[in-house]
């Protein structure tokens, strides 16, 4: 598949901001699919009539189930200075994710220790350090319910691999339709109910405040919750 002009949120000279669909690679893996990265690249090239490759920078990364927000570079200055912001934690990312199981607390912040299993790919929280952990802290707030279902406000401090699906698992909250963290069915299109809803940060070049939002899924299901405020 490719991107076209209804799946960019934001362009100027310097980045680009894309409603990831669920299921896009962010970048090529060992299965060979065609990235995000790619469809990107080839998006500014046909825009632009570019006699050769456009460049694009990979500044950060949402896992392949998951929707929403992502941000690339269109220069090397907009590159270094975006990873500086992410580095320095100077953006503020928030998250929408749909549970079955209602929190205890309608607000809460979560602090874990997590370890990471490469060969099985999967992370594990534990509420207190062990060996080859590390710390992973994020807060969440109850907006509302809809059919049995929950949809929580999520904003991660840290930005690990997998935090929030373990860390929400780890609550008794597993996102809906990640079986790897312990919902009961997945899905058939290869999603979870996790979205990457915005971003808020000073642009890298501008220094310009920005706010990046990405509109819900169209899938029958996401875009019931699009009324909820957060």
């Amino acid at each position: 598949m490719q991107i076209s002009d209804k799946d960019v949120i934001f362009e100027d000279n310097h980045i680009i901001a894309i409603n990831k669909r669920a299921g896009d690679l962010v970048q090529v893996d060992t299965t060979g699919d065609k990235s995000l990265e790619e469809m990107v690249k080839d998006y500014l090239v046909k825009k632009y009539n570019k006699p050769n490759e456009a460049f694009l920078g990979v500044i950060h990364r949402l896992d392949r189930p998951v929707s929403g927000l992502i941000v690339f570079a269109k220069t090397s200055k907009g590159l270094d200075r975006m990873n500086k912001l992410f580095k320095d934690r100077k953006i503020k990312k928030t998250y929408f994710a749909v549970v079955r199981t209602r929190p205890a607390e309608p607000a809460a912040k979560l602090t874990n220790w997590l370890v990471r299993n490469q060969e099985k790919k999967i992370t594990k929280a534990y509420p207190k350090e062990v060996k080859g952990s590390i710390y992973a802290e994020l807060s969440y707030e109850l907006l509302g319910e809809l059919n049995g279902f929950y949809l929580l406000k999520v904003e991660p401090i840290t930005g690990r691999t997998h935090q929030i699906r373990c860390q929400l698992a780890a609550m008794g909250s597993p996102i809906v339709g990640d079986n790897k963290y312990g919902y009961p069915r997945g899905s058939s299109k290869g999603s979870i109910c996790l979205h990457a809803r915005s971003l808020v940060f000073e642009h890298p070049i501008k220094k310009e405040a920005m706010k990046l939002e990405a509109t819900l899924p169209k899938d029958g299901f996401w875009d019931k919750f699009e009324g909820f405020k957060g």
